[in-house]
């Protein structure tokens, strides 16, 4: 196994740095159980200049949301030359975009709830333009995770009060059509589904207590769903995935309803690792320990973009050879 310095970025400017942080720890633990060369490295506005301090050679990517999920820290990693973990620069931003991910789900024929997109000067004529788009419906920031600012609607107060809060964490926000349906998240490896979980909240909806508190959700691997059912769910989300050419280790959220309809909600390019993450509890299911899990991810780390004098992606694996050592200037 060649002896490779390890970077595991976490942390983060966005909203969901705590949630990065449990993720890096996680993972960080993982890895050095395993004998890597392990280090953490905390992102901050500074991280170019800490890059540059403490070379690394690969990159374990433990962000989530804005400035570690939306292609910014890789381009960052792909200007210095280091491989890293995850989709490229603009999968990952598509991914993040969830009105661009709708666009090219319907495009691609996956089906998504409809919605319509909102931007700050808009409130004042919310009504106007929410029209006949009906109640219930679903709030969400456009770009984010962990259910930030995301919300149900029953209501035109509701409505106003929803968009108000999505605001805060985004300049544009979606109004979705709600689908009453169950919630199912399927893993993939590389865009190959690797199994899914049927999650049932406590509360009104997966919110973030929801998704981060013990004991406020309920977790069923694989789905209560028929074999024929299930194996759908799975082709759907393996379609969203490639729609928008997410690579590694990818998590498809989808609403599954009595009507035999599925709905793809988004697409998460970098899956968290707490305790109470999905991803870990699917791969369990196929077989992958949470060690596994983390080394499979680092193997398929790469750069993305071609460099001149490349033929092919520089790549990072233990089991195929070592990787280019990243050129990080003096």
């Amino acid at each position: 196994m060649t002896n490779k310095r390890v970077g595991i970025l976490m942390g983060g400017l966005g909203p969901e740095r705590d949630v990065s942080l449990q993720t890096g720890e996680a993972v960080y633990e993982a890895l050095h159980a395993r004998g890597h060369n392990v280090r953490k490295i905390f992102v901050d506005r500074d991280i170019d200049q800490v890059l540059r301090q403490q070379p690394i050679d690969v990159a374990f990517i433990a962000l989530h949301g804005t400035f570690g999920e939306d292609g910014c820290i890789q381009g960052l990693l792909e200007s210095v030359g280091i491989p890293y973990t995850g989709a490229g620069i603009l999968p990952s931003a598509l991914a993040m975009d969830k009105y661009k991910s709708k666009e090219l789900f319907r495009l691609y024929n996956v089906p998504t709830p409809p919605c319509y997109l909102l931007e700050n000067p808009d409130i004042d004529r919310l009504e106007d333009i929410h029209g006949s788009f009906g109640f219930p419906a679903f709030v969400k920031p456009r770009r984010g995770g962990s259910s930030l600012g995301s919300g149900p609607a029953g209501d035109p107060r509701e409505l106003r009060q929803r968009v108000e809060d999505a605001l805060r964490v985004d300049r544009s926000v979606l109004v979705e059509r709600y689908v009453s349906g169950m919630e199912v998240h399927v893993g993939l490896l590389d865009g190959t589904p690797l199994g899914a979980v049927e999650v049932v909240p406590s509360g009104r909806f997966y919110d973030y207590r929801s998704k981060y508190q013990q004991g406020k959700s309920e977790y069923h691997v694989p789905p209560r769903l028929s074999p024929t059912r299930y194996q759908g769910v799975l082709n759907i989300a393996e379609r969203a995935a490639r729609c928008l050419d997410v690579t590694g280790a990818t998590r498809v959220d989808l609403l599954v309803t009595k009507g035999e309809n599925e709905y793809v909600l988004e697409v998460n390019t970098l899956p968290g690792f707490t305790p109470t993450s999905l991803l870990p509890k699917i791969a369990r299911g196929a077989g992958y320990s949470f060690e596994d899990l983390c080394e499979a991810i680092l193997s398929r780390a790469t750069l993305h973009v071609h460099r001149d004098g490349d033929s092919t992606p520089r790549e990072f694996s233990y089991a195929r050879g070592s990787a280019p050592t990243a050129q990080l200037g003096a």
